[in-house]
């Protein structure tokens, strides 16, 4: 399923290949969020055009959807025939709890002292799951029911139903969604389809024990691969990951959820990480937000008006290679005409997959030559 080809002498970096049902994924490599199983913008051709190997799709907003579909409708509504991951649907479920209200993210920029500063009003946590209001509804979600559901929707890879926790939540709070995601991943091995990749996921927060006491029961079960979720400050990832990685199985593959900036993508792939997924690439596109190589491009800004210039010289994504010119992107992104700005959002999407992609490319290519130490560093110079 998983093979190691290749690990860098000088880091934990590793260059692998991920064996599916609907094809292989050259690792480390870039996961892309199609919420709802699909691209707004984007045709199927259009997302094999910019090098994509594998997508995530959302389980909590596809429910409704795997009530009424045919099991396994999810590479029929992509429309792509690559492997695909669907996420528990835990995070949005739980996140109903603080997300809302309290604007609160994967990241934050310090530790908070209080013991629980947000209230869960909107949920009830239990051992068997967790219910919850939605839009007026009454609802219920645990890993039995996810695991029917993510059976249901057909991914390639799933995972398990996990506690996810906020930055602001203490030592106390996080200890007690260990436990939970721990009772919670027996219950998904016993229910889950065979057919499917099965990952579980290490939690713990902020806290050295509670992370390894985390991956050390995690690791030791017969998962397919593994994902570590939770919530950190930017520069925890480093620390974080090295307190994982050594309890988890060497021979299985590692993704790490909900994480994919470009310095955070280098850190990862540094500490041991094969896959990462992250909506950044397509909702920082759908505004205008581009990535080069010597950094970010506000498209929208005044001084893009007049540049006919490409969005980068040497770029090989279709946006680019059509020498569509970046004052044209943004005077299509800032149109008000629907069918307008859907072209602006798409050129761009284009070139940010595409660049996002190529990154990973040229990641592998850097571990396979025995050279991503200095791969990492050059790029990360010129990257402002």
């Amino acid at each position: 399923m998983f093979k190691i080809l290749e690990k860098d002498k000088k880091t934990k970096a590793r260059l692998g290949v991920l064996s599916t049902p609907h094809g292989n994924i050259k690792t480390p490599s870039y996961v892309f969020v199609g919420t709802y199983g699909k691209f707004r913008h984007l045709t199927p051709r259009d997302i094999k055009r910019t090098k994509t190997q594998i997508v995530i799709a959302n389980t909590f907003h596809l429910w409704d959807k795997a009530i009424k579909a045919k099991e396994g409708f999810i590479h029929k509504s992509f429309g792509l025939k690559i492997p695909i991951m669907t996420d528990s649907g835990g995070f949005q479920v739980l996140s109903l709890a603080f997300g809302d209200k309290n604007k609160v993210g994967k990241f934050m920029t310090g530790e908070a002292k209080a013991d629980t500063i947000y209230k869960r009003s909107k949920i009830k946590i239990t051992d068997k799951g967790v219910y919850f209001n939605f839009k007026g509804r009454k609802m219920f979600l645990g890993p039995e029911l996810s695991m029917k559901i993510q059976k249901k929707i057909g991914a390639d890879i799933i995972f398990t139903f996990d506690h996810i926790t906020s930055p602001l939540d203490n030592f106390k709070y996080n200890k007690k969604a260990v436990e939970l995601t721990n009772k919670w991943a027996k219950i998904c091995l016993e229910k889950y389809n065979k057919d499917q990749l099965l990952f579980g996921i290490v939690q713990g927060g902020i806290y050295k024990d509670l992370r390894i006491k985390s991956a050390k029961f995690i690791g030791s079960l017969p998962f397919d691969g593994f994902g570590i979720g939770g919530s950190y400050t930017k520069k925890q990832i480093s620390k974080m990951l090295k307190w994982v990685i050594p309890y988890l199985p060497e021979e299985k593959p590692r993704h790490l959820l909900g994480v994919g900036k470009v310095a955070d993508i280098f850190e990862a792939v540094q500490n041991g990480i094969d896959m990462f997924d992250c909506v950044i690439p397509t909702r920082e596109a759908r505004h205008g937000r581009l990535y080069t190589k010597t950094g970010h491009m506000d498209i929208r800004k005044g001084k893009y008006s007049k540049d006919k210039k490409i969005i980068e010289r040497g770029c090989g994504c279709l946006t680019c290679s059509s020498k569509i010119s970046r004052s044209k992107i943004r005077e299509l992104i800032k149109s008000e005409n629907r069918n307008q700005n859907a072209a602006g959002q798409r050129w761009c999407l284009m070139h940010n997959m595409w660049f996002f992609n190529n990154l990973l490319e040229e990641i592998r290519g850097s571990i396979q030559r025995g050279r991503f130490t200095e791969f990492k560093k050059k790029f990360l110079k010129n990257f402002k």
